[in-house]
């Protein structure tokens, strides 16, 4: 078992690196680490209050985008569950209040909702990837 030295230097590693999240295995055991930096944490609101899109034209394109970004820092699903079909696809028309993925955050999984009717144009992340603040998650065409 890693020992409190060994999570300590470990973290201390994530604050100099800039990291969000750490997973060592040593010894067949696997010691996961996450943190928040002070901006994301005082970030964490309820999402009705978080705003998830803003509005941008595509670098080299006259089309018109809503950018859904992530409100939090947490772990992208792009389904339900592990063996379930994805929320949505790209080409998938989808409507204002349509759930596009889940964002688990400290234990919790929050539901990231389209701000906008429109159809999925691009999808930024990779399911299970650590997000941050910010981090741009769908680029719905309107």
């Amino acid at each position: 078992m890693m020992n409190e030295t060994d999570i300590r230097r470990y973290a201390e590693l994530m604050r100099e690196l800039g990291l969000t999240g750490l997973e060592i295995a040593e010894d067949n055991k696997v010691v996961r680490l996450e943190c928040m930096t002070p901006a994301a944490a005082k970030a964490v609101v309820p999402l009705e209050a978080a705003p998830a899109s803003t509005a941008a034209p595509a670098a080299g394109e006259g089309r018109a985008y809503v950018s859904v970004k992530s409100p939090m820092v947490g772990v992208f699903y792009a389904a339900p569950a592990e063996n379930a079909d994805p929320y949505v696809s790209i080409g998938d028309r989808v409507k204002r209040g349509q759930t596009l993925c889940i964002v688990e955050a400290m234990k919790l999984m929050n539901e990231i909702t389209a701000e906008e009717d429109g159809v999925i144009a691009e999808i930024c992340a990779a399911n299970g990837q650590v997000v941050e603040f910010g981090t741009e998650l769908f680029r719905i065409e309107r």
